[in-house]
């Protein structure tokens, strides 16, 4: 049997990945997470997925 794998980011992961981003960067993803409302893990996780 094949284990699922789950896509997903955690919140804490996600701020680990946030702090090690350029400042700029950093910035531009709290800004974009709050003007659409969404979590920064879904943030980040959508602006890494292909």
């Amino acid at each position: 049997m094949q284990a699922k794998l789950q896509e997903r980011l955690y919140p804490a992961d996600a701020e680990v990945i946030l702090g090690r981003l350029p400042e700029r960067i950093q910035e531009a993803s709290i800004s974009r997470a709050a003007k659409i409302e969404y979590p920064i893990a879904a943030v980040i996780y959508l602006s890494t997925s292909r």
